[in-house]
């Protein structure tokens, strides 16, 4: 059943001012980027480091904004003449003011939250759950990687009748975690793991697991924690804690209340067997990777929660619908397998993706890979262990782009890839010229980098339209 947010919730609850306008105009559709905005939504200023967006409110309402949420501007009386419908409401801080009427809103729904955080997976996570649960509910899952303390309030606000959410939280530093966990209140807390994303700002994989641990503070006191039990810290986190918390475990190296059995990687996806129930299942995964194993283990612990059936819990599966640039199977021009995977990247997904690429049978195997950021003082030595990577999954052609990914190349050098076959290049437009140049039919290409290296240029450019 929807439940309203009124522009008078803005004022009470975020401490508003109404400049113009109704304030029982119903608050739904909040868009951040006038370039995106869509007629009868909701404009929301934001302040960046140099830039106002609040600035922006003529241009939002010429492209139909129905109301502005703004900070830090003085409006306009010809602006109040020429839009006498719009409403506008001032508050002191536009992000805030957003939390907060998240946090209102989810008050007012009593149906499950389910939170994700992790090094690395936690979109693929999100999405198999989501594609899980919604056979049996309505399921309101995170857009794309919305999940910070500005995207998980804008998703939040997105709730009209769904009867579950599936929520990403995201973090670099501590506190941020805690904030999105009080926001959002889990009945579910799912840490799919513990690695090196972020490490140059944390300073250690302990100080990360302190930090994704955040979650608890607002997870239901009755609620559920599904943790990876084949990472290490998480492991020893659950044999310290499993008194103090109801805890479940899912892997497939390690003995789990969901485990894995007869894991078997193939070209286009992988199998498994899970025992649930005291009966055995064949899970069909339509994703290559062990790390997509670890994903459907996830959401099968996720769904016997929910009392999910099993046959409807290996649909969900197959089925799944992942957002996109995560391991994304594309054509290139002249026929060669492309993995898109160039949303984000970490040593942990670079290691499982070079791991994946390494198992295929095509003739060649080609890895553009790019910088990983925000690792600050072990950047080099977590760029060098991937070159390592390259070597051990016997990658025939390395092409890096970027600064911090010349130790990606000096690490695969160190492993045993000849000279010849490592190429580096200062840029993305380089690096496609030689693409297409030297790519051959029967080629596998993974590309991978950190987002800001701009990896989708390159896949765009070679790819089929």
């Amino acid at each position: 059943m929807k439940k309203n947010v009124f522009a008078k919730d803005i004022i009470e609850k975020c401490n508003g001012q109404l400049i113009c306008g109704n304030e029982n105009l119903i608050c739904k559709n909040f868009c951040k980027d006038t370039r995106e905005l869509q007629q009868g939504e909701i404009y929301v200023g934001i302040q960046g480091e140099s830039f106002n967006g609040s600035t922006l409110y003529q241009q939002a309402l010429e492209k139909g904004a129905v109301a502005c949420l703004l900070q830090g501007v003085e409006i306009e009386e010809e602006t109040l003449e020429k839009y006498p419908n719009a409403t506008i409401v001032l508050v002191e801080d536009t992000v805030k003011a957003l939390q907060q009427l998240a946090a209102y809103k989810r008050s007012l729904y009593n149906i499950p939250v389910i939170a994700i955080t992790g090094s690395a997976g936690k979109t693929s996570t999100k999405d198999m759950i989501a594609s899980v649960l919604s056979q049996k509910y309505k399921v309101l899952k995170t857009q794309g990687n919305y999940n910070n303390g500005l995207g998980l309030p804008l998703n939040i606000l997105r709730l009209e009748d769904e009867e579950i959410m599936v929520l990403e939280m995201g973090m670099n530093s501590f506190g941020e975690i805690s904030l999105l966990t009080n926001i959002a209140k889990p009945d579910v807390a799912v840490i799919t793991n513990i690695g090196t994303a972020h490490i140059g700002m944390l300073g250690s994989r302990k100080n990360i697991l302190k930090a994704k641990l955040e979650i608890l503070e607002g997870l239901n006191p009755n609620g559920t924690v599904v943790i990876n039990n084949d990472n290490d810290l998480l492991h020893n986190w659950y044999e310290q804690n499993k008194q103090n918390y109801h805890i479940m475990t899912y892997g497939f190296h390690l003995k789990s209340d969901i485990f894995g059995e007869n894991v078997n990687l193939k070209e286009t996806g992988s199998t498994c067997d899970v025992t649930v129930q005291q009966k055995q299942y064949k899970v069909n995964i339509p994703v290559g990777g062990e790390h997509f194993v670890s994903n459907s283990l996830c959401a099968i612990t996720v769904a016997g929660l929910f009392d999910i059936p099993m046959e409807e819990v290996l649909k969900g599966i197959e089925h799944l619908d992942l957002t996109a640039k995560r391991m994304e199977i594309k054509k290139s021009k002249i026929g060669s397998m492309i993995i898109n995977d160039c949303y984000n990247a970490n040593y942990d997904s670079m290691k499982a993706a070079l791991d994946y690429i390494g198992r295929l049978p095509n003739k060649r195997k080609i890895a553009v890979l790019g910088d990983m950021l925000e690792l600050g003082e072990f950047s080099k030595e977590l760029h060098e262990k991937v070159g390592e990577e390259v070597a051990k999954n016997h990658i025939d052609i390395l092409i890096c782009v970027g600064e911090e990914s010349k130790n990606i190349a000096k690490g695969a050098h160190e492993n045993g890839v000849k000279t010849e076959n490592i190429f580096h290049f200062p840029n993305n437009q380089e690096a496609i010229l030689f693409l297409k140049k030297e790519l051959q039919q029967e080629d596998v290409v993974l590309i991978k980098a950190s987002n800001g290296l701009h990896f989708s240029e390159i896949c765009d450019a070679i790819c089929e339209d």
